[in-house]
C-alpha cells in the first residue's frame, strides 16, 4: 500500500492557466500550433508545439489553445500554419514573441493572450534601415516600463487587468501613446482621460487598467499625443475586443495589437553606381569616400536612401571585362578600384602626391578607363604600402580586422597571388594549386614565403577599403541616409568562392534567364549554379557569411534576380546564349508521360533538326561551303553537326579558326547566328543527367523542327509546354524559395528589396508578400500583361517605383530612342493627342518622376541620370551614352561616369529645390522631417488606398504648335 503520507510535505505548484487566441483564416486540412522555446511549448520543435482549435466568432475564425504553466514563467514563442501531420506550411516572420506573464499574478489566474498574426511588413521597423537610420531617434528611446509590469492590482472576480500592447516605430520627441475607447478607464473617447501608455522597448508602447466585466465588449483606439499639443488618431475602424465574462474567463487579458494603424511611411532615393561618381578628389572612378557627398546630395535633394551596384572584388580577368559587376572574384572582398589612395596615410611623400595629382587629371576622362585607373591605384598604392607596412600590419586595428575577417581574406589573399604568378583565374590551370586545402593555404600565407609581402598587400588594401567604406558608412547613418547594395545572383566560376568551396556549386552549368524584355534570346551570365542540397547541409553557411558581411557596410539591399531562389534558369556549360535551358529545379517531362501522349521520336525533338532548305535559306549560296565545314549529311536533305562542333561553344571556336584561315568569307557575327539558330533549332531538350527526363525549349513553337509536326504532336506539345512553364512548377518553386530566401532574410537586419522583373511565376509575389520582401516596378516592363506601361498610381506599398533602372536606357533615351512608343505614352498617360517632344526635355522628366513620387509604393527610387534631366543644363550630353548596361552583351563596357562633380550639384540649389519640392509635395518622408513631426506617416505594414493624383492633363500643357514644345507649363 501507498504511503501517502510521503507527499505531504511537497508544496503544491503554484500555477496559471494560459491561454492562446489568434484570429487567421486557413485552408482545409490546415491548422494553427504554437511553438515555443519552452518545453511545454515543444523546444522549438513544431511537431511538439501546442495544437490549437478553430472556433468562429461573427465572420473571424478564431484559433485558441490553453496550457498550465508555473507562475514566472517565461519565454518565447510563434504560430505555425501546419497540415494533419504537423508539417510547417507557413510561420510568421519577424522577431519571437515574448511570453511574459504580468507581476503579481497569483495561483490559479488566467492569463489569455489575444495576438495578430505577423506578417513579414510588420518586421520591417526592426531593420537597420528603420531602427538604425531613419527611425533612429525612437529607437534611443529609453524603458519606462519592462514587459510583463502592471500598475494595477486586481481585488475582484468581476474585474479583469487588459494590458494594452502597440508597435510605434516613429515617436517624435515628446511625443506619448495613448488607448482611448468606450469605457471609463479609456476615458470614453477623451485622450486627456485615455490611458497613457509607457515605452517597453523594441518599438512596443505598454499599459494596463482595471475593466469591470460588464465594460465589454470593449472598443478602443490607439493615438498619439504631441508636446505641440498636436493629436493624431490611428486609422481605420475601431477595434474592439469580447471576452468570456463567465468565472472561468480570462482575469488577465494581454492584447498585442500590432502596428499602429497610420498613413504608410513612404521614402524617395536615388541610385548611382559607385564607378559613375564623379567628384573633385577621386583618381579615374568614384570612391568610396565619395559616398560622403552623395550623401549630402541626397539629404539636400530630400532622399532618405543611396542605392549602389555591387562594390566586391571583380578582377577575374585583369582588364576591363571585369567591370561588370555582377562577376564577383570574391563575395566578400571590395573592389580596390573604389580606394581613394590620398587616404591611405597622413605622411604621403610629395613625390607620391605629385603622382597622384597627375593621374587625378589623366584619368578624369568622359568614362572610366578602367585598366588605367586599376593599374594606377595599385602601383601608387603598393608604394605607400612598401613605406608602411610594418607601421599598418602591426597595429592594433589592422589586427583587429584581421582576426574578424581571415576565413574569408585569407583565402582571396591566396587566390589573388596564385591569379597573378599563373597569369589565369582559371584555378583548374594552377597545378597542384587547382584543389583548394586549408594546408597549401597555410602554405601559401606562410610568414616564411618569399612573396608574403605580397600577400599582406592584398590584406592591407581590403583594411583600407573597409575603414574608408566604413567611414562613409556611418556618415550615412548619422544624416539619416539608408545605404543600399546589390546582392548579385551569381559568382563567377574563376572566383575565390568556386575555389574553396567547388561543392557549392554545379560547375558544369551556367546561369541566365530566359528571353524577356531585356534580350529576346534570353541571357548567359556564365556563372555556375548553386547547388542548394549542399548548401542547406550548414543550414546556408556561405549565404549566412556573405550577407553578415554585406550588413557591415550597407542597411539595406537589393536581391539581385530574386526569381533565382525560387528557380534558375540553368545552361548547359558549353552554351554562350540563354536560349537553350531549363529551370532547376523542375519537375521535367519523363519518357513515359509522352509516350502516353503519342510522342515517341525523341531524336528528332531533341537534336537539331537541319534541312537543306534550313542551310539554303540562311546562308544562301555559301549554304554547301558552311555545310562542309560544319555539317555531315545523314540521309538525303538531312543534316546533323559534327563532332567537333556540336555545341555554341564548338561552333564559336571553329568559326574563329576557320575565319582566321580565310577559310570563310561570310560575316563572323552572321555566319555564327546562323549556326546558333541551327543548333538551337530543337522541340525538346534531354536532360544529361537522365535521358529519360525531357523540358520544352523556350519559345519552341518558333522554331521549324515544331512547325514541321503533325497537328496531334503540335497541339499536345504545346499543352505540355504551358503545364511545365505555368502550372506543375507552382509547388516546387514556392517550397524552393520558402527554404531559401529566410536563411538569407535571418542571416542580418537589413532592409531586403528583390529584383522581381522577367517572367514571374504565380507562387513569387505571394512568397515576398509573406517575406516582408519588396518588389520591384518598372514603368516601361509592366507586371500586368495587359499594359503597355506600369501606372504608379496603382502600384502596392511593398515595392520600388522607378522610371529605370541600370539594366536598361535612362528615361531620356528610352524617350528619344522610338517615336511611336514616345506617341503611345503621351496619348496613355498623359491623355494628350498633341505630338509629343522629340526630347525628353525637363518638363517630361518632371511629369514622369511626379507619377513615381506619388505612387503609393513604399519606395521611389531614381537613377540620378533620370534626376539630372530636370535641368536642360545637364542634358547636353547625347542621352544614349548615359546607359550604365546593354544586357544584350554580354562583353559590355560598364564605364558610364556622371560629367559633373558631386561637388557641383551640392552648389546647385535649383535642382535640389525642386527634386526635395517634388518629395515633399507628394507627403513622402525626408531628412529632418521625423524631428518634428508629431504623427501619422510611421506605419510599414498598412497597404494605403490609391492614391488620387490630380488629372495628368492639368500636369502639362500643350501649346497648339511648336515641336520642341519648350514652353510646357508644370502646374
Amino acid at each position: 500500500m501507498v504511503n501517502l503520507g510521503l507527499f505531504t510535505e511537497i508544496k503544491p505548484v503554484v500555477s496559471v492557466n494560459v491561454r492562446f487566441r489568434i484570429p487567421y483564416y486557413t485552408q482545409w486540412g490546415q491548422s494553427l500550433v504554437v511553438c515555443g522555446s519552452e518545453p511545454v511549448l515543444g523546444s522549438g520543435n513544431v511537431k511538439k508545439g501546442l495544437l490549437l482549435t478553430a472556433f468562429h466568432e461573427g465572420d473571424e475564425l478564431i484559433w485558441g489553445g490553453s496550457l498550465t504553466v508555473p507562475v514566472g514563467f517565461k519565454g518565447e514563442y510563434n504560430y505555425y500554419v501546419v497540415d494533419d501531420a504537423k508539417n510547417v506550411i507557413r510561420w510568421e516572420v519577424g522577431n519571437k514573441r515574448k511570453l511574459v506573464l504580468p507581476d503579481g499574478v497569483e495561483n490559479g489566474k488566467v492569463v489569455e493572450f489575444h495576438d495578430l498574426w505577423q506578417t513579414g511588413s510588420d518586421s520591417l521597423p526592426f531593420t537597420n534601415a528603420f531602427k538604425d537610420v531613419i527611425f533612429r531617434k525612437s529607437s534611443s528611446l529609453a524603458i519606462e516600463k519592462p514587459l510583463g509590469v502592471v500598475q494595477n492590482k486586481l481585488e475582484t472576480d468581476d474585474s479583469v487587468i487588459v494590458q494594452f500592447k502597440i508597435c510605434c516605430p516613429n515617436i517624435a520627441e515628446g511625443t506619448s501613446v495613448y488607448v482611448i475607447g468606450s469605457s471609463v478607464e479609456l476615458g470614453k473617447w477623451k485622450v486627456q482621460d485615455g490611458l497613457k501608455l509607457s515605452y517597453a522597448g523594441d518599438s512596443v508602447w505598454q499599459g494596463d487598467c482595471l475593466v469591470p466585466k460588464g465594460a465589454f465588449p470593449l472598443k478602443y483606439k490607439y493615438c498619439k499625443y504631441g508636446k505641440n499639443g498636436n493629436f493624431s488618431l490611428e486609422n481605420g475602424s475601431n477595434r474592439e475586443v469580447t471576452i468570456d465574462v463567465s468565472a472561468s474567463g480570462p482575469n488577465y487579458l494581454v492584447l498585442s495589437d500590432g502596428m499602429m494603424r497610420e498613413m504608410p511611411w513612404r521614402g524617395a532615393g536615388v541610385a548611382i553606381p559607385m564607378f559613375s561618381v564623379r567628384s573633385e578628389e577621386d583618381v579615374g572612378v568614384g570612391e568610396f569616400l565619395d559616398l560622403k557627398l552623395v550623401v549630402d546630395w541626397a539629404v539636400d535633394s530630400g532622399f532618405h536612401l543611396l542605392q549602389l551596384l555591387p562594390i566586391n572584388d571583380t578582377s577575374v580577368h585583369k582588364m576591363w571585362w571585369d567591370s561588370y559587376p555582377y562577376s564577383s572574384l570574391s563575395v566578400f572582398a571590395l573592389h580596390p578600384l573604389y580606394l581613394r589612395l590620398q587616404a591611405l596615410s597622413e605622411n604621403i611623400p610629395d613625390d607620391i602626391n605629385q603622382e597622384i595629382q597627375k593621374a587625378k587629371k589623366e584619368l578624369d576622362g568622359k568614362a572610366v578607363d578602367y585598366d588605367a585607373t586599376m593599374a594606377t591605384k595599385l602601383s601608387i598604392a603598393k608604394k605607400i604600402f612598401d613605406l608602411e607596412k610594418d607601421l599598418i600590419l602591426n597595429s592594433t586595428s589592422f589586427i583587429k580586422f584581421m582576426s574578424e575577417n581571415e576565413e574569408w581574406l585569407k583565402p582571396y589573399a591566396a587566390f589573388c597571388f596564385l591569379r597573378d604568378f599563373f597569369e589565369t583565374s582559371d584555378h583548374s590551370q594552377w597545378g597542384t594549386f587547382s584543389k583548394f586545402s586549408n594546408d597549401k593555404l597555410e602554405k601559401l600565407i606562410s610568414k616564411d614565403s618569399l612573396h608574403y609581402d605580397i600577400i599582406c598587400f592584398h590584406y592591407y588594401i581590403q583594411y583600407h577599403l573597409h575603414i574608408q567604406l566604413s567611414e562613409s558608412a556611418e556618415y550615412a547613418k548619422e544624416k539619416g541616409v539608408v545605404l543600399k547594395g546589390d546582392l548579385p545572383i551569381g559568382v563567377d566560376r574563376n572566383s575565390v568562392d568556386c575555389w574553396v568551396n567547388p561543392t557549392l556549386f554545379r560547375m558544369n552549368t551556367s546561369t541566365g534567364a530566359p528571353p524577356d524584355y531585356f534580350d529576346k534570346n534570353g541571357q548567359n551570365w556564365g556563372f555556375p549554379t548553386y547547388n542548394w542540397e549542399e548548401m542547406s547541409k550548414d543550414n546556408y553557411g556561405w549565404w549566412r557569411a556573405r550577407l553578415s558581411q554585406m550588413a557591415n557596410y550597407f542597411t539595406a539591399y537589393r536581391i539581385d534576380h530574386i526569381l533565382g531562389f525560387f528557380r534558375i534558369w540553368e545552361l548547359p556549360e558549353h552554351a554562350m546564349t540563354g536560349l537553350v535551358g531549363k529551370f532547376r529545379p523542375s519537375i521535367p517531362l519523363s519518357q513515359e508521360e509522352l509516350e502516353k501522349e503519342g510522342i515517341w521520336d525523341f531524336d528528332r525533338l531533341s537534336k537539331p533538326y537541319i534541312l537543306q532548305e534550313h542551310l539554303q535559306e540562311i546562308f544562301g549560296p555559301s549554304w554547301i561551303v558552311v555545310a562542309s565545314h560544319f555539317m555531315n549529311e545523314i540521309e538525303k536533305n538531312r543534316y546533323q553537326f559534327k563532332d567537333d562542333c556540336n555545341t555554341e561553344k564548338k561552333i564559336a571556336a571553329k568559326l574563329k579558326s576557320l575565319i582566321e584561315k580565310s577559310l570563310l568569307l561570310e560575316s563572323e557575327d552572321k555566319l555564327r547566328r546562323g549556326l546558333f539558330d541551327l543548333v538551337q533549332n530543337i522541340v525538346l531538350i534531354r536532360d544529361p543527367e537522365d535521358a529519360r527526363s525531357f523540358y520544352p525549349r523556350f519559345n519552341l513553337e518558333d522554331t521549324s523542327s515544331f512547325k514541321d509536326l503533325d497537328d496531334n504532336s503540335k497541339n499536345v506539345l504545346r499543352r505540355l509546354y504551358y503545364d511545365y512553364y505555368f502550372q506543375r512548377q507552382e509547388t516546387l518553386w514556392r517550397q524552393n524559395a520558402m527554404k531559401t530566401l529566410p536563411a538569407l532574410l535571418n542571416s542580418s537586419d537589413m532592409l531586403a528589396c528583390g529584383e522581381d522583373l522577367g517572367m514571374i511565376p504565380s507562387c513569387v509575389h505571394p512568397v515576398m508578400q509573406e517575406l516582408g520582401l519588396i518588389g520591384l516596378r518598372i514603368q516601361r516592363m509592366p507586371s500586368e500583361a495587359d499594359l503597355e506601361f506600369g501606372i504608379p498610381s496603382q502600384y502596392g506599398y511593398m515595392t520600388v517605383c522607378a522610371p529605370s533602372c541600370h539594366d536598361c536606357s535612362t528615361l531620356r533615351a528610352w524617350w528619344e530612342e522610338d517615336e511611336d512608343r514616345r506617341r503611345s505614352f503621351f496619348k496613355t498617360m498623359v491623355g494628350s493627342d498633341s505630338l509629343p517632344p522629340k526630347e525628353c526635355i525637363p518638363e517630361i522628366a518632371h511629369f514622369v518622376l511626379r507619377q513615381h513620387v506619388e505612387a503609393p509604393s513604399m519606395w521611389a527610387i531614381f537613377p540620378l541620370q533620370d534626376l539630372l534631366a530636370l535641368k536642360e543644363e545637364y542634358t547636353t550630353r547625347p542621352a544614349a551614352e548615359e546607359t550604365i548596361n546593354d544586357p544584350t552583351n554580354p562583353k559590355h563596357y560598364w564605364r558610364f561616369r556622371v560629367h559633373v562633380t558631386i561637388e557641383s550639384l551640392l552648389k546647385d540649389k535649383e535642382l535640389t529645390t525642386e527634386i526635395k519640392g517634388l518629395v515633399r509635395s507628394s507627403a513622402r518622408s525626408y531628412p529632418g522631417q521625423e524631428d518634428t513631426q508629431p504623427a501619422g506617416v510611421t506605419n510599414l505594414s498598412t497597404t494605403p488606398e490609391k492614391q488620387q493624383t490630380a488629372n495628368v492633363q492639368d500636369k502639362i500643357r500643350l501649346p497648339s504648335q511648336n515641336p520642341k514644345v519648350t514652353s510646357i507649363a508644370v502646374l
